[in-house]
């Protein structure tokens, strides 16, 4: 990944919307920003953010909407994989994949978050569903290999 890439994808972490900007992309960056504010107020997630950084779980959990908090991990990994694709990477047909699982993978750690415990611990619906990156990431990219490792196969 291109410096420029990994720049415009470290900017749609911090704020969906802004990879697209660093792209030229105003309007589909602002329709992002506004959607992720929108999203964001909605779901009370800030506040279930100072919560959850302050260990008071069940706190965060009867202030998040859930309603909302669930469009939060699609809107998140599209900007994401947007801001990479617009910037030059993602080439490959399937790039979306990992971004993709990933989505799904935060999605059900969040709708487990409010009574999945882990060794004794409550994680509730920001560390949970952060938690659940990893998989998420990990099964998205390696399918993705076997998808390209088989397609390589069938190339005379």
């Amino acid at each position: 990944m291109s410096k420029n890439i990994f720049e415009k994808l470290l900017w749609s972490i911090a704020l969906p919307g802004f990879g697209q900007y660093l792209n030229g992309k105003y309007f589909k960056g602002t329709v992002l920003l506004i959607l992720e504010l929108l999203i964001n107020t909605q779901s009370h997630f800030n506040q279930i953010i100072l919560m959850s950084f302050h260990g008071e779980m069940s706190e965060a959990i009867k202030h998040a909407n859930y309603q909302w908090l669930m469009f939060y991990p699609c809107l998140y990994f599209f900007a994401m994989w947007d801001a990479v694709k617009d910037a030059g990477g993602g080439k490959d047909p399937i790039s979306f994949l990992p971004y993709v699982l990933t989505a799904f993978f935060v999605t059900v750690g969040l709708i487990f978050s409010s009574k999945l415990v882990i060794f004794g611990v409550l994680l509730g619906p920001v560390w949970l569903p952060m938690l659940f990156v990893f998989p998420g990431a990990a099964l998205g990219v390696m399918i993705k290999k076997i998808i390209n490792k088989q397609s390589l196969k069938t190339i005379p």
